[in-house]
């Protein structure tokens, strides 16, 4: 890292205090595979709108490595955090156990991307030799911040296996859980990855894009200079039906997807429906280097299978066209699996500054990790692949690490 005795830790509260391309160099360094979620644009869109802020109880509180002649050597994006919404990672009943046993469990510190189920690196750190002991340096850094600031506890959400796998040899407890992604076995065409599937799911899936498609419905990609204000209104509307009716509060504002547009429209992909010359629903992906990211979903009209088709079945369309090695969904979904979306582990770390609540936690965390590998391995069971390619069915094509 150089100068390693004059390293700095400090805190930055909002992302207009760093460089953008001090905190990119850190974040998605030449050579690695790009996450669009922790880039300065995307995360700096999410404080300019209004959408994680100290307002909605997502307080910036972003950790920075300065090395001994000033530049950026690390950094985490990191809030000071009052509740425990938009995480994706549920902690609500450790909130719930700590309070009633007296301690206050917030603020708590959360390492992440806000209302972002997706996996990426949290400990940013330029590649070179010092990349781990950067990692240290950040790491000591956020738990003296928290035992300064009084906050229960640090939370680190879907991490890289690499990053999980450091915290929890440094002594932070190890949570998984699953999602279902899609993976490419470099496919021509859909109906490549068709011919992999079972003759059942082959048909029920061609069976679903033809019912989807109905009533004159039209499905196209919007992505890039295409990208307008008019895709946003409309895309924006469908958001705010479906959060509203599934959250309550919708998270993002509309000037986050007009941020988005300025600053991210090549890695930005609406997949919009259409009928009758009009847009009746939408899904909102997001491009890194090697996956595509499904976000957000909404719509006005209500079509059979219109999901599937908009969120799933073009999605893994949009991903052979790009040569991108996978499509990760979101969150939760067994109905993913018969549309060949497969089991995948997602990472969180924790620390705990209460010695007797980190011990009670310790121990369900034990508890949950077998829970969770039987349950990856049972609904692998359920794989639509056919049986000579079950046991892999993403071939070579595995998960980057970082």
């Amino acid at each position: 890292m150089g100068d390693a005795e004059q390293a700095i830790i400090k805190v930055a509260q909002g992302l207009g205090a760093v460089d953008p391309a001090a905190w990119d160099a850190c974040a998605n360094p030449d050579g690695e595979p790009y996450n669009p979620f922790v880039s300065y644009a995307f995360l700096s869109a999410l404080e300019d709108s209004g959408s994680a802020v100290r307002r909605t109880g997502w307080m910036p509180y972003h950790l920075l490595l300065e090395d001994g002649c000033g530049g950026l050597a690390g950094a985490m994006p990191m809030y000071l955090k009052g509740h425990s919404r938009g995480e994706y990672v549920f902690d609500r009943g450790w909130a719930e156990a700590y309070e009633r046993a007296g301690g206050n469990y917030y603020p708590k510190l959360q390492v992440s991307v806000p209302f972002t189920p997706a996996t990426g690196p949290r400990l940013l750190t330029r590649p070179g030799p010092g990349r781990e002991e950067a990692e240290d340096r950040l790491l000591a850094g956020a738990i003296e911040v928290a035992r300064r600031s009084g906050v229960s506890s640090i939370h680190w959400t879907f991490l890289p296996e690499r990053q999980w796998t450091r915290l929890g040899a440094q002594g932070c407890l190890q949570r998984t859980d699953q999602q279902f992604h899609w993976h490419n076995r470099g496919y021509g065409s859909f109906d490549d990855f068709l011919a992999d599937l079972s003759s059942r799911k082959r048909k029920m899936i061609r069976k679903e894009r033809e019912r989807a498609l109905e009533n004159g419905v039209e499905v196209e990609w919007v992505t890039g200079a295409d990208l307008t204000e008019d895709h946003w209104d409309a895309f924006f509307a469908f958001y705010m039906d479906t959060g509203s009716r599934k959250w309550g509060s919708p998270y993002l504002t509309r000037e986050f997807f007009s941020l988005v547009n300025e600053r991210l429209p090549d890695d930005t992909l609406l997949v919009m429906a259409k009928r009758n010359g009009r847009y009746i629903g939408g899904a909102l992906n997001f491009i890194g280097s090697d996956a595509l990211y499904g976000r957000n979903w909404g719509s006005i009209e209500h079509h059979p299978f219109l999901h599937f088709e908009c969120c799933y079945y073009q999605a893994i369309d949009f991903a052979i066209s790009r040569g991108l090695a996978r499509v990760e969904a979101g969150a939760q979904g067994e109905h993913k699996l018969a549309r060949g979306y497969l089991p995948s582990k997602t990472y969180s770390a924790h620390w705990i500054a209460n010695a007797s609540f980190r011990e009670a936690v310790a121990d369900y965390l034990e508890r949950e990790r077998i829970y969770v590998d039987r349950e990856v391995e049972a609904l692998g069971e359920y794989s639509p692949f056919r049986h000579d390619l079950a046991a892999d069915p993403a071939g070579d094509m595995q998960e980057d690490d970082f």
